[in-house]
């Protein structure tokens, strides 16, 4: 299949030095994510040898019975797919504490175990990270003319000329950021992301406890698809996921959402919670997003032409792509990625907050004046809100588009281009 298999060269990740850095202060790095994302490439990257549990039925009963034979070799040993056998986890917890050195094994897995009381948290010995699609910066499409980092030091101009056209924004949304198909066209990347959607149910999910229905998945999924980048209520999504027999009832959506985002194929975006006044209500609903919105356009059906043909919903899935991105950019910085809405209607795109509450305010717009206007608009709206202590962490406000220039504007607000933009 299109997601196996090691590539002949080795592309770095952004989440590599991340990485790199775990290893020398902690136990043992868990590296978590969707399927086709890359995971056990990235992994054998950092590691010195491997188990992969997923070859062979006999090591899931080895790893049950005889742990210990699994778990030696050199260092940081590879433990790939470990929650096929989640009894494996204390026996590394506890080898950990036996060996008391940083650096001792990697973890992956496509999916989250459900809880187990019996299963040890690992807290200061097991550092959990998230390996998410590529970026535009790792599919060597951003320029990197504008780094994020320098964003939070409040006085920076930006400039950057050149990237991708709106066109050529519609294919990168179709093909999305997965290794494997960085070489094919936009065409054939969509064939084989339909067949990783239909295979959801089936594939993805089969190793949890109550596996869904695959029509009743794939109903939710499309309308997952069409509510991209918004606060669908659950309501809202069962009535709109319809099967023969009419639609799918509320506990169930929530069901399947939990198992969607226990594979990673789905995020919630969460909301911000600022320091405001008492007299405007921030709202807590979180917005959906697939992990990447190939997987949106794929449940679909939709090519890059048929996206041109609709540039409201291509906005949406580009706002998908640029939250992705984000994400990617955040976690190296140690960052967190929300978005804010009020009781007014007052919405904002994404917050990009560091630990020390520094905070940068994100709209994003496919392209046009009128649309940079109305995020200038909102970012005003969004000054009269906020209190003068979370005012004093504001470090900037950006409007990130699908166009080919990036600027600061005389009011201070950046125009930034996806396509310019770094960690």
């Amino acid at each position: 299949m299109w997601y196996s298999g090691r590539m002949n060269a080795y592309k770095p990740r952004l989440l590599d030095s991340l990485i790199a850095r775990k290893l020398q202060t902690i136990g043992a790095v868990v590296l978590r994510g969707p399927r086709a994302v890359g995971k056990t490439t990235t992994a054998l990257h950092h590691a010195k040898s491997s188990v992969r549990l997923d070859q062979r039925q006999e090591l899931i009963r080895a790893a049950e019975l005889t742990p210990e034979t699994l778990l030696s070799g050199p260092v940081p040993r590879l433990i790939d797919e470990w929650q096929l056998a989640p009894s494996i986890w204390n026996s590394i917890r506890a080898e950990i504490d036996a060996r008391g050195q940083p650096g001792q094994f990697i973890l992956t897995g496509s999916a989250a175990p459900a809880e187990d009381q019996t299963r040890h948290a690992g807290a200061g010995r097991m550092a959990r990270l998230t390996l998410r699609p590529m970026t535009l910066l790792e599919q060597s499409v951003s320029t990197g003319q504008v780094r994020l980092t320098d964003l939070f030091s409040k006085d920076v101009s930006v400039g950057g000329m050149g990237g991708p056209t709106v066109s050529e924004y519609a294919e990168l949304i179709v093909k999305g950021g997965w290794p494997a198909l960085q070489r094919l066209n936009a065409a054939a990347a969509m064939d084989a992301l339909t067949d990783y959607v239909d295979n959801l149910a089936d594939v993805d999910l089969r190793t949890l406890n109550g596996r869904p229905d695959p029509i009743r998945m794939t109903a939710l999924l499309k309308a997952l698809a069409r509510n991209t980048s918004t606060e669908a209520a659950l309501q809202k999504l069962a009535a709109e996921a319809e099967i023969p027999s009419g639609n799918l009832s509320v506990p169930t959506v929530r069901k399947y959402l939990d198992q969607l985002t226990r594979i990673f194929v789905l995020e919630e975006l969460p909301a911000w919670k600022p320091h405001i006044r008492s007299s405007i209500q921030t709202r807590i609903k979180p917005k959906w997003h697939f992990v990447d919105p190939s997987l949106a356009t794929a449940a679909l059906g939709a090519s890059a032409d048929s996206l041109l043909e609709d540039l409201n919903a291509m906005g949406l899935l580009f706002e998908s792509m640029v939250v992705r991105d984000l994400r990617v950019y955040a976690d190296v910085v140690d960052a967190r990625v929300f978005h804010y809405r009020d009781s007014t209607g007052l919405e904002i795109d994404a917050i990009v907050e560091r630990r020390d509450g520094e905070w940068i305010g994100v709209e994003v717009k496919l392209g046009g004046e009128k649309a940079i206007e109305e995020a200038v608009v909102n970012f005003g709206k969004l000054r009269t809100r906020l209190t003068n202590r979370r005012l004093g962490h504001l470090a900037a406000l950006c409007i990130v588009t699908g166009g080919q220039a990036s600027y600061t504007r005389p009011d201070g607000i950046h125009v930034i281009s996806v396509g310019h933009l770094r960690t």
